[in-house]
């Protein structure tokens, strides 16, 4: 035999046992990593990679995030058990609810979760957990002597043809319209969304920051939108018509006459039922609620923190402190499918 054949078989075997070693690995069952996460989110990427970034930075965990725009559920659903999702993020109780209903969560037990989220902002059973807070908040015309409102007082007459809103079938108004619900029951939240609907200045429609715009345009005296809008147009750049529209009004945050609590829905995430990496996402959601993460959503998105103890900004924290209703988030999605029928029936948005 010559030495270049002597090579050549050598080297055969030595293939053919690399072979065998690669089918014998593939035979095996799949380990999951331990360095590593994916995260199926509905927020915008930009939004979150700062708390993001910074888990990673001190877990040395990486997080491969996966922005999902819409049908998060149905995606999940589809992977069943080979789906690579660890952590569901979305935002909107009722989109979070719809996960756990639709059976593509997880239970978990962390006494780091029980012990930084109130007990109404997170599942009884460790299904879901609330990582920020946006509030359902009044836009007034700075001229207006308004310090304090109800939503309730937004269906009384003096205020015919003063109102501006968006649809009442977004999703943060049925939440609100559910609230009512809630608190009240289907009759008497009918009889609000009519007296809303008869002081409305403009059809329903557009977007929260358009309620800003047409109290400054003159349209509209007050309105309904979301907190964190207030953050994000007066901190706009000077000049900007987002600037103009947030110095134009002044925001006030109303509460329900039986509680005293205003009206917030969340952002918030859950682990994946077949999460490959379950112990990793408890640690990312462990990290979200500590007070460094909460801070970033707090000064970064103009949420309010889960903690209490954590400071705002301060465009935020000039509207006084929260009283969160204490009715649970999970309660006031049971009444949506109520919520959407009553928006329709009296016909909000027509």
């Amino acid at each position: 035999m010559t030495e270049r054949s002597s090579v050549q078989g050598r080297a055969a075997r030595a293939l053919l046992g690399a072979s065998a070693t690669l089918l014998a690995v593939a035979a095996l069952p799949a380990q999951a990593a331990t360095d590593e996460l994916t995260l199926y989110t509905t927020r915008e990427p930009a939004l979150i990679q700062p708390p993001i970034s910074a888990f990673s930075a001190q877990s040395n965990i990486k997080v491969n995030t996966v922005f999902v725009k819409d049908g998060l559920l149905e995606r999940v659903k589809a992977e069943g058990a080979r789906s690579p999702a660890d952590v569901l993020m979305t935002v909107d109780i009722g989109n979070l609810m719809d996960l756990v209903d639709g059976g593509v969560t997880q239970p978990v037990k962390s006494a780091v979760l029980e012990s930084a989220i109130p007990a109404n902002l997170r599942g009884a059973d460790g299904q879901w957990f609330s990582l920020s807070m946006r509030a359902r908040v009044l836009y007034a015309d700075k001229s207006l002597p308004l310090t304090s409102f109800r939503y309730e007082d937004l269906a009384n007459p003096k205020y015919k043809g003063k109102v501006c809103i968006r649809a009442g079938q977004h999703p943060y108004n049925t939440a609100l319209v559910a609230s009512l619900i809630a608190h009240d029951g289907e009759a008497k939240a009918e009889q609000w969304l009519r007296g809303v609907k008869a002081n409305l200045a403009r059809k329903a429609t557009g977007g929260d920051r358009d309620v800003a715009r047409d109290i400054l345009g003159g349209i509209c005296d007050i309105g309904l939108a979301n907190s964190y809008y207030v953050g994000q147009m007066k901190n706009a750049a000077a000049g900007s018509d987002g600037r103009k529209w947030g110095d134009g009004i002044k925001a006030i945050r109303p509460t329900f006459a039986k509680t005293g609590g205003t009206h917030v829905n969340v952002s918030g995430a859950a682990v994946a039922k077949h999460a490959p990496n379950k112990d990793n996402a408890v640690k990312l959601l462990e990290y979200l609620v500590s007070e460094p993460a909460q801070a970033l959503y707090a000064q970064g998105n103009y949420e309010y923190p889960i903690r209490a103890n954590v400071a705002q900004n301060p465009v935020m924290s000039a509207l006084g402190p929260l009283k969160v209703d204490p009715i649970s988030v999970a309660e006031i999605t049971k009444y949506r499918k109520q919520a959407s029928q009553l928006v329709d029936k009296v016909g909000f948005d027509q």
